[in-house]
């Protein structure tokens, strides 16, 4: 650090401590480069550690137990009806956050990773200033990108604290009061299903409204889709598709909203709602007018496979990017991003990249879906293994479930992976295995699976696929 001129120069300035800025500092410093972690927030972790990801999660994990006790009737168990400690859920929450943001921390003391926290902003392709810290210049020699993104928001609408009007980061920290009685959620992508589901859940009468004429549109495989609808209609007090928010207002009674669309009810109040409709980057005002990173029409930063921008000195990795906006993909082009500068021979070639659902149940998928694939000429065909002839899925008490897998059909190449039910987060990474493998149906067929479980509802479809089933009749 030059003391007079207040600047602190370092190889590899990051700017962002979320999932791809924190993986990009610490791959960096273990391949022997100086890096300065340059984070706006006081803890590390970004918006899924903080705000995202990790409360959610938690979340699904505590008010899963209350549809497993409502559940265990038909198991012969009987539990009176939970009661909710919102306090105490809301403190386990912030307790687990806690313990993550310090462990980030640790990592970061340990591998001499300077962590300073400020508000970046690029004075040119070699500088940054930084507000809200001592220092008021880092120069760098190379820059790794990694602000992320925030929740969209409708326009004239401001997510602010002590107003009615939720994001999905605020609906899952929980409300400081209590659990609305009613609560609205516009928006059917995943982060609405998820917080709809969850609330639902905690006592709250849930409304869902989706612009689409279904929910998750433009994501999961409509088949996969269906055993979380039929779940969702019992779960939640109305779903409403194809249907707009035309106005809204905030009253002191609750948040009076008009609809469009289809619809009875024109004009409801809710004492809550919860906005849930996209994600937009972290780009603006950063001082990008001064380097030469290019930006695409909706503000995300335009890189190539080696996350490289158009500005020489500048890498950038996660949701700033765009693509898929999911915290191990940002993980993985941190990771490249830092090889590239260490001077590895590194670039994104992944051949999918896993999304999970996190609902009752649980939808994840990886590649093609069958809808992805046929829009695309490709001559495929379907393997399918129903739950509803899986022996472990009856011990779960559920036949809610579908695996799916989508091949090639003259090669017999796995190309997509889909699966509906309990446990699907951790059983499609087998999927993923095998599209990045290359593997064909006979070896998903051909490994034997332990019995009974839901792992080898893998092994039927892709059996089911080659016209060899034992626990489903083949197709003719």
């Amino acid at each position: 650090m030059v003391m007079g001129e207040q600047t602190l120069k370092t190889q590899v300035a990051v700017i962002g401590g979320g999932p791809a800025g924190y993986a990009a500092a610490f791959r960096a410093a273990d391949l022997g480069l100086e890096v300065t972690l340059i984070n706006a927030e006081a803890q590390l972790g970004g918006v899924c550690l903080l705000r995202g990801c990790i409360p959610s999660k938690a979340l699904h994990r505590a008010t899963s137990l209350i549809a497993i006790a409502r559940d265990a009737e038909e198991s012969g168990i009987h539990y009176q009806e939970p009661q909710v400690d919102l306090e105490g859920m809301r403190s386990w929450i912030e307790g687990i956050i806690s313990s993550l943001a310090r462990g980030l921390a640790y990592l970061a003391k340990q591998r001499d990773v300077q962590v300073v926290q400020a508000r970046a902003v690029f004075e040119s392709s070699t500088q940054l200033r930084l507000q809200g810290a001592e220092v008021a210049h880092v120069a760098f020699e190379h820059a790794i990108l990694a602000t992320g993104g925030h929740p969209s928001a409708l326009p004239g609408l401001v997510f602010e604290e002590g107003r009615r009007v939720m994001s999905p980061g605020m609906a899952v920290q929980l409300p400081v009061s209590a659990v609305p009685e009613t609560l609205l959620v516009v928006g059917g992508g995943y982060n609405g299903v998820e917080i709809a589901s969850r609330y639902a859940l905690l006592g709250s009468q849930v409304t869902l409204v989706e612009m689409l004429d279904r929910l998750l549109p433009n994501a999961a495989d409509p088949e996969l889709v269906k055993p979380l609808a039929t779940q969702l209609k019992k779960l939640l007090k109305a779903i409403h598709l194809e249907t707009a928010l035309a106005a809204w207002e905030e009253q002191e009674d609750g948040i009076r909203v008009t609809f469009e669309g289809q619809i009875e009810k024109q004009a409801q109040t809710f004492d809550r709602m919860l906005v849930a409709v996209g994600t937009e980057p972290n780009s603006n005002e950063i001082g990008l007018e001064n380097t030469n990173i290019r930006v695409d029409d909706k503000g995300f930063v335009q890189v190539d496979e080696q996350q490289r921008t158009d500005d020489p000195h500048i890498f950038a990795a996660g949701d700033v990017v765009g693509g898929a906006l999911l915290a191990h993909k940002a993980m993985y082009e941190g990771k490249i991003a830092a090889e590239v500068i260490a001077g590895k021979p590194a670039a994104f070639d992944a051949r999918c990249i896993p999304a999970v659902i996190y609902t009752d149940p649980e939808i994840a998928w990886c590649g093609l879906t069958e809808e992805d694939a046929r829009s695309q000429g490709l001559d495929i065909r379907v393997g399918r293994f129903p739950w509803s002839a899986s022996s472990r899925a009856r011990t779960f008490g559920t036949h809610r479930g579908l695996t799916k897998i989508v091949f090639d059909a003259e090669t017999a190449r796995v190309l997509g992976v889909g699966i509906v039910g309990p446990g699907a987060e951790n059983l499609i990474a087998e999927g993923a295995l095998a599209i990045e493998m290359g593997a064909v149906a006979q070896d998903l067929a051909w490994t034997v699976h332990p019995h009974p479980t839901l792992s080898e509802t893998i092994s039927e479809a892709a059996e089911a696929f080659l016209g060899v089933p034992i626990d489903i009749l083949p197709e003719k």
